[in-house]
């Protein structure tokens, strides 16, 4: 809006909620009406103070105006209000402007005079080390001159002709005058003329700013070694010969098989002269074919060095065990292995004390690999706890589980007293040296006897504290959780008696208490630091393997950065699959870590050819004598972790008599593969899988091939097929024959039945009244039958190849996309041993 009187209009936001203009006009000194602009009208409102309200008439007093129409004094006193709230908002937004760029203007003084200083810095430092490179420079120079001076006095002095020469080479008779003298070489002096220096050496090029400083040198500076090379050169030629250098003899340090450059590198010698060496004793090499430790020896000898000869075995040097300061000890949790007998109650009683459910995740109930934990007690102490397996066939596991541990907590079943795995368990406490804790478990139950336990364990010379013993002996119940107070203090009593100490801050060394091949993962060993700290990025050795440390995951599945004495965790970055029981160390280099490995598999391969090797006659014609007459069941193992393949295989080797053994061809950790079934095929032997699967290619091929492939998942079945298949005693089998596989496609959830598997039928058929088992990676995650088997939405017998069905799982829900779902059928037949 304009006013032509040069009125001068202000506008802000109206009041009652809704946006409008509000002018007020100032011309020549007097204030006229104020002018509202809404959206819909325009209203005139009088100033205010000009009047004491309006009359009946719309007159507004004073000023003579009439008041619109529809305005009342609230009305107007609120629009006023309005205004002066608009005013007041511009010039708190004014100065709220004005300080914000107050703030950037400091801002950016602050700044720049930080850049300044900063700058400033930078090139009083670039001073002091120009300043201080110039000082070198002068000093080097100043003492190249000086050398320079000796060196010329010194050659000098040796070419000064003797007197008796120089009479005779001087000019004799009245004719001889001073011009008459020989004409002194200027060969220096013509060479400096043409540009060059004193050496004769032309300079190339222009003349920069580095060559003048240093002399004329064109920027490089020789060293002082080649100074002293130069003049004792210059003397021997003023002395009219050479003379030759003293040979250094060195102590060549000689492997079984050495390269000859690596031969002509140790003697400091040259290569072409190694070469020649060789070839004068009748041997053609080349500078990167190796030759033998003797052959070498005679070239070592010929030059005149001295022979040290080392042994492969010399690589492990680097990890040799180092005594720790007493100072350097600190405080570390103890280790405590939980052994005893089978189904006393081992992983139960653990689990109390975790207060977690270990137990349901075995097949059967019972433990088949060694389980390694931490537990923080009441009192904040921490313990590290080995739950390690019952069964006879895991002796080395448990033995194992012996050897670095603190302390032995024997658990024996008070209903159950003493059994042969318990007294097993005594036997590797006494050989380990450790001390015993006795804990009577399955206390709550009606039959439980603690006194016969008490007694029985006796006979094996363990007399608990009842029986005016050392071992404490704590009656427990891992059902009711009666007595675990004091099954840890005990333990802390015994650990504080113990008083155990680690160096942390030293290269980690452990125990690898066992290893399995994870699919996603690769190699995964479980590892129970021993000494030092184990950290990410660590490069070590373990048995014939080594690796970098990828990732280390604690027992409750987290990541961790390091890990120090008695913490057990998961290591992540082997190139292989450790054995179970496999010693860990830190090295410095990957260099070193590899070259042990490599020395320790090529032992051992040697060690079992040398094992299985017939090298004389008398012996081939022993073992031709034994093989008539024993008949041989050979098998291949394939195990899910290395702990259950290696106690698979000694279980087998002690299966058998005089007339009939088992061997085991080839065991291995992870799924069953087409390799598997072309050995097993070749030697005409079964596939045995325990917890593993064969993958697809390898199920092919064993059907084309005629290979049979069984499945375990518990080790007494295992143990009692071969068994009876060894020695005769065949009875009624139960054989599993698959009858299809089946792909889950997606994962439903259906009201009143829960998970539901929307799956296709790869392979064969799938039954209702057939056991299914599920698979994840080929490895068994569950095993039972089926609830319902849909088409659509009716219930059906079966379901054939390529179509789609619905599963559901009879108390079983965790099933994901992806899996795959085994279908077979038992039946009973009779065996006959060939």
């Amino acid at each position: 809006m304009s006013d032509n009187d040069g009125k001068k209009t202000l506008g802000v936001r109206g009041g009652g909620g809704r946006s409008g203009n509000v002018k007020q006009s100032f011309s020549h000194g007097r204030t006229k009406n104020v002018v509202v602009e809404t959206k819909r009208k325009r209203v005139v409102v009088p100033k205010p103070g000009a009047g004491a309200g309006a009359g009946k008439g719309g007159q507004v007093g004073g000023s003579g105006a009439k008041r619109p129409a529809g305005i009342s004094d609230a009305e107007m006193e609120r629009r006023l209000k309005a205004l002066q709230a608009a005013k007041a908002r511009e010039a708190e937004e004014a100065a709220k402007r004005e300080a914000d760029e107050k703030a950037r203007a400091e801002e950016r003084d602050r700044l720049r005079a930080e850049k300044e200083q900063k700058e400033r810095e930078q090139r009083e430092a670039e001073e002091r080390l120009k300043a201080k490179a110039e000082e070198e420079e002068r000093i080097a120079r100043e003492a190249r001159e000086a050398e320079e001076k000796k060196a010329k006095a010194a050659a000098a002095a040796a070419a000064q002709p003797a007197p008796e020469d120089a009479a005779r080479k001087a000019p004799r008779g009245p004719d001889a005058k001073p011009g008459n003298a020989p004409r002194r070489d200027n060969d220096d002096d013509r060479g400096r003329g043409r540009g060059g220096n004193k050496d004769g050496n032309r300079r190339s090029g222009k003349l920069t700013l580095n060559q003048a400083l240093s002399g004329g040198e064109g920027g490089r500076q020789k060293s002082m070694a080649a100074m002293k090379r130069k003049q004792e050169r210059a003397r021997q030629k003023a002395m009219g010969g050479t003379q030759q250098r003293e040979k250094v003899v060195r102590d060549v340090k000689l492997p079984e098989a050495i390269t000859v450059a690596e031969l002509a590198n140790r003697m400091a010698e040259r290569v072409g002269d190694v070469v020649k060496a060789l070839m004068t004793n009748g041997i053609m090499a080349t500078q990167n074919q190796t030759i033998d430790a003797d052959t070498a020896e005679l070239i070592i000898e010929e030059f005149g060095h001295k022979v040290v000869r080392v042994s492969d075995a010399d690589v492990e040097d680097v990890i040799q065990a180092v005594e720790d300061k007493e100072e350097d000890l600190q405080p570390r949790p103890p280790v405590i292995t939980i052994m005893g007998h089978v189904d006393h109650g081992k992983t139960s009683l653990l689990d109390a004390i975790r207060q977690t459910n270990v137990t349901s995740g075995e097949a059967g109930g019972i433990t088949q690999h060694i389980g390694a934990y931490q537990v923080k007690t009441k009192d904040g102490q921490v313990l590290s706890f080995l739950d390690t397996p019952g069964h006879a066939a895991f002796t080395s596991m448990r033995s194992r589980g012996a050897q670095v541990t603190d302390i032995v907590v024997l658990v024996v079943a008070a209903d159950d007293a003493v059994m042969p795995q318990t007294i097993e368990a005594i036997n590797h406490a006494k050989a380990a040296k450790v001390p015993m804790i006795v804990a009577i478990n399955k206390i709550d139950k009606p039959s439980a006897n603690p006194t016969k336990v008490r007694t029985d364990l006796l006979q094996h010379e363990v007399i608990v504290e009842e029986m005016s013993g050392e071992v404490q002996d704590v009656e427990v119940s891992a059902h009711t959780g009666q007595g675990l107070d004091q099954l840890l203090e005990a333990i802390a009593l015994q650990a504080e008696l113990l008083e155990l100490k680690a160096n942390p801050d030293r290269p980690a060394e452990g125990a690898v208490i066992e290893a399995q091949l994870d699919v996603g993962r690769g190699p995964v060993a479980t590892v129970l630091v021993q000494r030092g700290t184990l950290r990410q990025g660590d490069i070590f050795v373990v048995g014939e393997q080594y690796g970098k440390v990828r990732a280390l995951i604690n027992d409750k599945g987290e990541r961790v950065k390091e890990a120090g004495p008695s913490v057990p965790v998961e290591v992540l970055g082997l190139n292989g699959t450790p054995e179970a029981g496999d010693v860990l160390n830190v090295t410095e280099t990957d260099a070193q870590a590899r070259e042990i490995a490599e020395y320790r598999a090529h032992a051992a391969k040697e060690k079992r050819a040398a094992a299985g090797a017939a090298t004389t006659l008398d012996q081939l014609l022993q073992k031709a004598k034994e093989d008539e007459n024993v008949s041989e069941l050979p098998i291949l193992v394939k195990s899910d972790v290395q702990g259950s393949a290696e106690a698979i295989t000694q279980a087998m080797e002690k299966i058998g008599n005089d007339e009939v053994r088992v061997r085991v061809l080839h065991s291995g950790v992870g799924a069953i593969t087409e390799t598997d079934v072309g050995l097993a095929e070749a030697s005409g032997c079964p596939v045995i899988g325990f917890n593993v699967r064969a993958n697809a290619p390898a199920r092919n091929a064993a059907n084309q091939k005629g290979v049979e492939i069984r499945y375990y998942s518990v080790i007494y079945d295992l143990v009692d097929d071969v068994k009876k298949a060894a020695s005769g005693l065949l009875s009624n089998e139960v054989r599993e024959n698959f009858i299809g596989y089946a792909n889950i496609k997606e994962v439903f959830k259906v009201s009143n039945v829960g998970k539901v598997a929307g799956c296709l039928v790869t392979e064969g058929v799938a039954r209702r009244s057939a056991g299914v088992r599920l698979l994840r990676d080929n490895v068994v995650i569950h095993e039972g039958t089926l609830k319902t088997l849909k088409r659509f939405k009716d219930e059906v017998a079966e379901v054939q190849s390529g179509q789609e069905c619905g599963m559901a799982f009879e108390n079983y829900d965790d099933i994901r996309a992806g899996d795959v779902i085994e279908i077979f059928e038992r039946e009973e037949i009779k065996r006959t041993l060939d």
